[in-house]
């Protein structure tokens, strides 16, 4: 008998400046690489109790209950979600961008009365619009989107987490964008619930899903009446793998995680400073080079990501045709709009292993001959000369 064999998997090699997923390490493959262990073989165990440590370094956190659910960002917000929500209990959600809306959509989805203030896309909440909000509908928990990955919009949050409290109201934010890529402050903020995501900043492949929870937030997961809806991500069951009794809850996918210690290793030896620095540099080079181009952001200056920029597509150019000659001749991912922003905005990402000056010179290079060819009106080198000048300075 003959089979149909599909061909050996050999994938193009690209550079990952859109949304996520990013340019992963090497040293992150080779991790993955290696031998596969049982989920609850004395070595894995060990490389668990590291990960939560070095997690919580990032996080800038002490919180006990840190971990990375087995699956991508969308199921750590689940998780957040799913364990901090009962039935009937009411949740405020700020709605600037997707994610936001996404946050909203599986509130509803666990039962929850959900609430929502909402802002166009691409600007950001006040501390005064929240507390309206709080006053007015007395939620238990309030989400909120800190790095918009549909806008590049980051959202302050260190006034409106006390705001929550001071209204008795548990606050969880999306980190999926910012953690590893800009100062998070867990502890010192106040955030009750973080999730985000293993291939934004971090560079590690998609898959894996840091979360964290203050000892608040655990005391309301304590006290619940009634079973978390979601025997998946429900953290009465998988704490109890991560700690304590080490009870079998799921086949954690081992190679996934030993990829996440290798990336996490490589944050931590940067240093989280540095890499701060390292990415709001080549955001700056980037807006340099840009703007001599004529490119505008999308975003105001002072709410702008530096791992992910939104930028308004110039008059007359073709969206899809620009993508694809990035991508086709120069092997170049980015990212088209999302929502109100679809066919207005392109998002180019410099998250982790990709916010590097090669990328960003190569990248001005490439756009330069992409923007030539629909007609866009500049003069030639001016993009690399500006951001240069960023990067001589």
């Amino acid at each position: 008998m003959s089979y149909e064999i599909a061909p050996a998997i050999c994938p193009p090699r690209r550079v990952l400046m859109g949304p996520g997923p990013s340019d992963i390490s090497p040293r992150v493959l080779s991790a993955m690489a290696a031998p596969t262990v049982g989920h609850l073989d004395p070595y894995f165990l060990k490389i668990m109790d590291e990960l939560q440590e070095m997690l919580r370094q990032v996080f800038r956190t002490r919180n006990q209950l840190t971990l990375a659910i087995s699956g991508t960002g969308s199921d750590g917000m689940e998780a957040c979600v799913f364990n901090l929500i009962e039935p009937g209990d009411k949740m405020l959600v700020c709605v600037n961008g997707v994610f936001g809306g996404r946050m909203a959509e599986v509130g509803r989805r666990a039962g929850a009365e959900v609430v929502t203030i909402e802002k166009p896309f691409g600007e950001i909440f006040t501390a005064s619009e929240v507390e309206s909000a709080l006053k007015e509908h007395q939620p238990k928990l309030i989400g909120i989107v800190h790095a918009e990955t549909s806008t590049g919009a980051l959202q302050p949050l260190e006034e409106i987490a006390k705001l929550a409290h001071d209204h008795n109201a548990l606050i969880l934010a999306d980190m999926v964008t910012s953690l590893g890529g800009l100062p998070v402050e867990v502890d010192e903020w106040g955030i009750d619930a973080v999730y985000s995501g293993t291939q934004k900043c971090l560079s590690c492949p998609p898959g894996l899903a840091p979360v964290t929870f203050s000892p608040r937030a655990v005391e309301v997961m304590d006290q619940r009446k009634e079973p978390v809806r979601s025997w998946y991500v429900d953290l009465s069951l998988i704490r109890n793998y991560w700690g304590g009794s080490r009870a079998y809850h799921h086949t954690a996918p081992i190679n996934m995680n030993y990829g996440l210690h290798e990336a996490l290793r490589i944050v931590l030896q940067e240093g989280l400073e540095a890499r701060f620095a390292r990415h709001q540099k080549n955001h700056e080079a980037l807006k340099a080079g840009l703007a001599a181009i004529g490119i505008d952001y999308a975003v105001a200056e002072e709410n702008s990501l530096p791992m992910l920029n939104a930028v308004k597509i110039p008059e007359g150019v073709d969206d899809k045709a620009v993508r694809a000659q990035l991508l086709n001749q120069f092997g170049i991912e980015i990212g088209a709009g999302l929502g109100p922003m679809a066919g207005k905005t392109w998002r180019i990402g410099l998250m982790g292993e990709a916010s590097r000056e090669a990328n960003v010179l190569s990248f001005l290079a490439a756009l330069e001959q992409c923007l030539a060819k629909q007609g866009h009106t500049l003069t030639a080198g001016a993009s690399i000369a500006a951001a240069n000048k960023v990067y001589a300075g």
